[in-house]
């Protein structure tokens, strides 16, 4: 009789898309959208979490697919019910305005007009991974429904630069850039361009802008133009005449404010929604201007075309302006890591009544990586005090010391592994990053004292330290075990110090 094969044993692997985060990405991430959870609480905004599945009705991602019905989402169809026909396809939602716009329908008789509300969390896309693309990522969002009004905009806009400095990025490290689709309409009606396949066609070169330049998009909206590789590529089909109010928007940034509205008036002609759009721009640079957003933090710039397929009128990105290295060591601005707009028309798909809308998504990942870049974030974080043991049978000592420890306010933890080899828990204090360790033998019990040992000094001292550092810096002190408490919050306090002088 052939014997049973043993049971395949599950691969220990993270899926393909996706990550695990251990304890210091966690606490950084946690930390810096708490900054920004408090910038937005200052703003009257309140905190909305809502369910990670959503319907994928709801979601709007549905397709008539019989094996793949979604695209772009984790989904799944529910059970169908006992004479109730099929059951409910149900997804993980893939970002979180669209359960905003749910909610802002299902609530809209108990929620206050406008509702302002931030969420934070994780989303999902049931894409193809690739480096730095994973299929569930964070987003931090803050949004107001129910206000018509530029001024809404504005605010979003003042929020999202105060979040960034509570986040850590000074003030000339970024930008936000503010532009109107309300403007690129108009330019398209200048243009005369009134098929809406074609004006898509044109939108898409706009997209292309800051990759082609402005020679480039001329030449991608006329006769065409080969890329880096030589292949060509076919253009809209426009005559020359018809492209120049194109070059004419993108290249109407003037060194003032001031001055990109007035090239932007003349950019769209007499189009009437153009004009719109120019008016919405100077209505939020003024009221920018009045709560004190000066150009080094908001400017307008006709070059923001991105999204413009989805917003409805202004619409606003954040660009962090300090340099970075690439992988081949060249230097390059670290690039965008916020973007938002207008978009009135995401609620009438539930109530069939237009909402106006508007909205800021901050890449949560891209700006702790920008943190990191400055040397913000990303440092070795601090572990726990951690109380070794000497003898077994005194464990009820060792926990009440991190007991007594944790009371006021210092982390701490009491070594759970074999206690046999004291080296080993000098080792696992290191890899756990411990400030500082706590020993006490059955003779130091007995005269009533404790041995407080800085790790950080020691490791110092162990390195580089002379002799006579030594002595005028032990780091090892014996002290009487009611200053145990005291002792350990003068080791962090002078740790802290010599971390933020640069003297470690």
């Amino acid at each position: 009789m052939a014997k049973d094969p043993k049971p395949r044993r599950p691969r220990a692997e993270t899926p393909k898309g996706f990550r695990d985060y251990f304890g210091p990405d966690v606490t950084e991430r946690k930390e810096m959208l708490d900054r920004i959870a408090a910038v937005y609480h200052l703003h009257g905004f309140d905190a909305l979490e809502t369910s990670g599945i959503e319907t994928v009705e709801a979601l709007g991602k549905f397709l008539p697919d019989v094996d793949r019905p979604n695209a772009g989402v984790f989904a799944w169809q529910e059970e169908a019910v006992p004479g109730g026909g099929s059951g409910d396809w149900l997804a993980l939602r893939y970002d979180l305005t669209a359960p905003l716009a749910r909610v802002a329908a299902q609530y809209r008789n108990e929620l206050p007009t406008p509702y302002r509300r931030y969420a934070m969390g994780p989303v999902w896309r049931n894409e193809k991974p690739g480096p730095g693309r994973y299929r569930q990522f964070y987003q931090c969002d803050a949004d107001t429904v129910g206000a018509a009004s530029v001024a809404a905009d504005a605010e979003i806009i003042a929020m999202l630069a105060d979040a960034l400095e509570a986040a850590g990025i000074a003030r000339g490290d970024y930008l936000v850039r503010v532009n109107n689709r309300k403007v690129l309409n108009g330019v398209l009606d200048s243009m005369g361009v009134s098929d809406p396949a074609t004006a898509a066609d044109v939108l898409r070169t706009i997209d292309k802008f800051d990759k082609v330049g402005e020679s480039g998009v001329r030449e991608l909206l006329t006769t065409g133009r080969k890329d880096a590789s030589g292949a060509e590529i076919e253009g809209v089909g426009l005559d020359a005449a018809q492209a120049e109010p194109v070059i004419a928007f993108l290249t109407s940034k003037g060194a003032t404010n001031a001055a990109t509205l007035d090239n932007l008036r003349a950019a769209v002609g007499g189009s009437v929604v153009g004009a719109e759009g120019v008016d919405e721009l100077a209505q939020i640079a003024a009221l920018l201007d009045a709560g004190g957003m000066g150009a080094d933090r908001v400017v307008i710039d006709p070059s923001v075309v991105r999204g413009l397929g989805y917003y409805t009128g202004p619409v606003f990105e954040a660009e962090l302006t300090f340099e970075i290295l690439d992988d081949k060591g060249r230097k390059r601005q670290f690039g965008s890591v916020a973007g938002g707009g207008r978009y009135d028309d995401l609620v009438e798909r539930f109530t069939g009544q237009k909402v106006p809308a508007t909205g800021v998504s901050i890449g949560v990942d891209r700006l702790l990586a920008a943190l990191r870049e400055k040397g913000l974030a990303g440092a070795q974080a601090q572990g726990p005090v951690v109380v070794t043991v000497m003898d077994r049978e005194r464990m009820g000592d060792y926990h009440a010391m991190a007991a007594e420890l944790r009371a006021a306010g210092i982390r701490a933890e009491v070594y759970l592994g074999n206690p046999k080899n004291f080296g080993n828990q000098l080792k696992y204090a290191d890899k756990r990053a411990a400030p500082v360790a706590i020993i006490q033998g059955m003779d130091e019990a007995e005269r009533g004292v404790v041995q407080v040992k800085d790790l950080i000094l020691g490791a110092k001292i162990a390195a580089q330290a002379s002799v006579e550092e030594w002595k005028s810096q032990p780091a090892q002190v014996e002290v009487p075990r009611a200053d145990l408490v005291a002792t350990v919050r003068e080791m962090l306090a002078r740790g802290m110090l010599a971390r933020a002088t640069g003297a470690q």
